[in-house]
């Protein structure tokens, strides 16, 4: 998917730049300026017009007849020296010497030995030198989990549970925004954003989340793929989502620093109480969390709470009109049975979509299945386990057709061919432990009228009723035979003649 859309709403709604977008969307930068010079030779521009979907973006940015583009290659590949560092660092017993070799096996054009060693050694010499990130007024919040948590008490048995701590953070004024939360699962996830939204007076253009899976599905330095509840719930809100690198804790310097001082001024100052709920908690927490925004800075003028009144909150946007609807996404592949997992139950989607990748987005009551994003079906939601939820309309022709089929369906069509044939069908299914294993021999012999004729096989079944032959093969093999047209047997065969070495009953007695 080429995140058209998206690009174009960072872009002409919440005027992002470059490279903020490209972080966003998981894409690159060249790529963002690609999107978006194409959108104006289109003049395509925010909001689209109504019924514009992804596909439609994209064959209006990208029509067929359209030249490819090229794609210039440096003439010398650049070594990557991150990924070298980190291999000495793993490697004690790994030589520069050893990385070169392999760097100019994948490379042949590439630096000579004396040329590696020189540049990998500038690039090392520069480690330590940190970026100063430049905070823009009500652009950026920084959010994560603290490392600490909370013990909550149960009443009536005493037991403790362990609360985790929301810590959010603006970047240009450090005002901070404390929660203890049930779990750290989506709904908390989601809940605390509002509560910090609702506390900061407004939405900030961007969010920087640590690698949570509430937050991120998959990890990546370059190109991480966010949780869709997550990105939906953006969307809803306004603002774009920029992920911090793994392992990269500078990345969210402000929130790093805003959890070690929740932690020391917060969950430090709360160790000797004790308390039996989670609203008993967060009233306690909002009373210190006032004071720790209103606490003067010590190496400039005023507080969190002062600079954030003064330039943080006007530059935020307004909180949105209507609560997000919570709903959870998931990605499944389309089985062969033209049905998808979720939540250990089977749901079904046309079977044109078989082997499909789509996306599901459950509610407590509903189970909705869409495919590059057009919604294709939508179940009430099981809260069973191993259960099948099916909408026939999904089936195709074929299959409908064959769970139409019944015992008493069978003995109709049989009795079109004749009595006896309708007695055989009975018979054969009889025979069986479940009928359906019967089905089969019994579409066999209907064949075979048409084979034979109608007559025959009603001949044909009646000799298999009277010789106890109630089989597919049996009346296959009197038809192929011709024994359908001799006269069965009307009467025993006469009694065996007395004889000398015949014993009677009488010699058993």
């Amino acid at each position: 998917m080429r995140k058209l859309r998206e690009v174009l709403r960072l872009r002409f709604e919440l005027h992002l730049g470059y490279q903020q977008i490209g972080r966003s969307c998981a894409i690159g930068v060249s790529t963002v300026c690609k999107y978006l010079k194409r959108a104006e030779a289109a003049g395509i521009s925010w909001p689209l017009p109504d019924g514009w979907d992804e596909a439609r973006v994209e064959a209006a940015l990208f029509p067929r007849t359209a030249p490819p583009v090229k794609v210039q290659t440096s003439a010398r590949s650049q070594p990557d020296f991150a990924t070298i560092h980190e291999q000495l660092r793993q490697h004690r017993h790994l030589t520069l010497q050893l990385l070169w070799e392999e760097y100019r096996q994948a490379n042949p054009d590439g630096y000579r030995y004396s040329r590696f060693c020189e540049l990998y050694q500038r690039w090392r010499s520069k480690l330590d030198v940190v970026l100063r990130q430049e905070h823009k007024a009500g652009e950026k919040m920084f959010v994560d989990w603290a490392g600490s948590t909370i013990p909550v008490y149960d009443r009536h048995t005493g037991i403790a549970w362990q609360a985790p701590l929301f810590v959010a953070t603006l970047g240009a004024s450090s005002y901070t925004w404390a929660e203890a939360t049930r779990d750290q699962q989506m709904e908390a996830w989601l809940g605390a954003h509002v509560h910090a939204f609702e506390h900061f007076g407004g939405i900030p253009a961007l969010v920087v989340p640590d690698n949570a899976k509430t937050g991120v599905s998959r990890a990546h330095r370059y190109d991480p793929d966010l949780n869709p509840t997550y990105y939906n719930f953006a969307l809803h809100c306004g603002f774009g989502i920029v992920p911090a690198r793994p392992r990269k804790p500078r990345d969210k310097a402000k929130v790093e620093n805003a959890v070690q001082v929740a932690q020391r001024w917060i969950v430090a100052a709360l160790r000797h109480r004790k308390f039996f709920s989670l609203e008993e908690l967060n009233a306690a927490i909002r009373e210190l969390l006032t004071k720790l925004n209103q606490r003067p800075f010590r190496k400039k003028d005023g507080t969190r709470a002062t600079v954030w009144q003064a330039i943080d909150k006007p530059a935020l946007k307004p909180l949105p009109m209507e609560p997000f609807d919570m709903s959870e996404w998931a990605r499944a592949r389309v089985n062969i049975d033209y049905h998808v997992a979720f939540d250990a139950n089977l749901y079904s989607v046309p079977y044109n979509l078989v082997q499909e990748l789509v996306e599901i987005r459950s509610t407590p009551s509903t189970v909705e299945i869409l495919h590059k994003g057009t919604r294709v079906a939508s179940h009430l939601r099981s809260r069973g386990r191993g259960q099948t939820i099916t909408n026939e309309e999904h089936r195709p022709k074929s299959h409908r057709a064959h769970l139409e089929w019944t015992p008493s369906r069978m003995v109709r069509w049989a009795e079109a061919i004749g009595p006896n044939t309708a007695r055989l069908f009975e018979q054969i299914m009889n025979d069986k432990p479940h009928p359906e294993m019967g089905y089969r021999g019994c579409l066999g012999i209907i064949r075979l009228a048409g084979k034979y004729s109608a007559q025959r096989v009603e001949a044909a079944s009646a000799r298999a009723l009277l010789t106890g032959a109630c089989r597919y093969k049996s009346v296959e093999s009197i038809l192929r035979n011709s024994l359908d047209r001799v006269p069965p047997l009307s009467s025993p065969p006469a009694s065996t003649p007395p004889h000398d070495n015949i014993r009677g009953s009488e010699y058993f007695e």
